[in-house]
């Protein structure tokens, strides 16, 4: 199936400029129909896919750059890709734990407070 850049927006929820930003910034590496007009198909979509998903844990633009270059060289770079995604899911684990604890202090917070209102004792608090 050949989608058209439109079609592709609507079915990826990615505007145009969008799609086409990703293009310029060689993430993706978009087909032309013989009117020269882009051409995406459904691997087009999987891959937008895994970069919405990349971009949602935190990774770099110029990261996934890296990544979309080995993974459109072919599976010789498999170990590489590897490596990056093992190292990201590191950083996603720490992140994950930061805001585990931030989570924490705010419910803290909100329990203090509510104990409080719930207890009848109203004090001014600078927190």
């Amino acid at each position: 199936m050949c989608y058209s850049i439109g079609e592709f927006s609507v079915l990826t929820g990615l505007s145009i400029d969008t799609l086409r930003y990703y293009e310029k910034e060689h993430l993706i590496r978009v087909a032309r129909n013989a009117a020269g007009r882009r051409c995406y198909t459904e691997d087009d979509q999987n891959w937008i896919l895994f970069i919405k998903r990349l971009k949602e844990t935190g990774m770099a633009i110029k990261e996934i750059r890296d990544y979309a270059d080995l993974r459109y060289q072919g599976d010789m770079t498999m170990q590489s890709r590897l490596s990056m995604l093992t190292k990201h899911r590191l950083f996603v684990l720490a992140e994950k734990k930061k805001w585990e604890d931030n989570l924490k202090h705010l419910d803290d917070k909100i329990r203090i407070y509510e104990e409080k209102l719930n207890g009848g004792f109203l004090q001014s608090s600078s927190s």
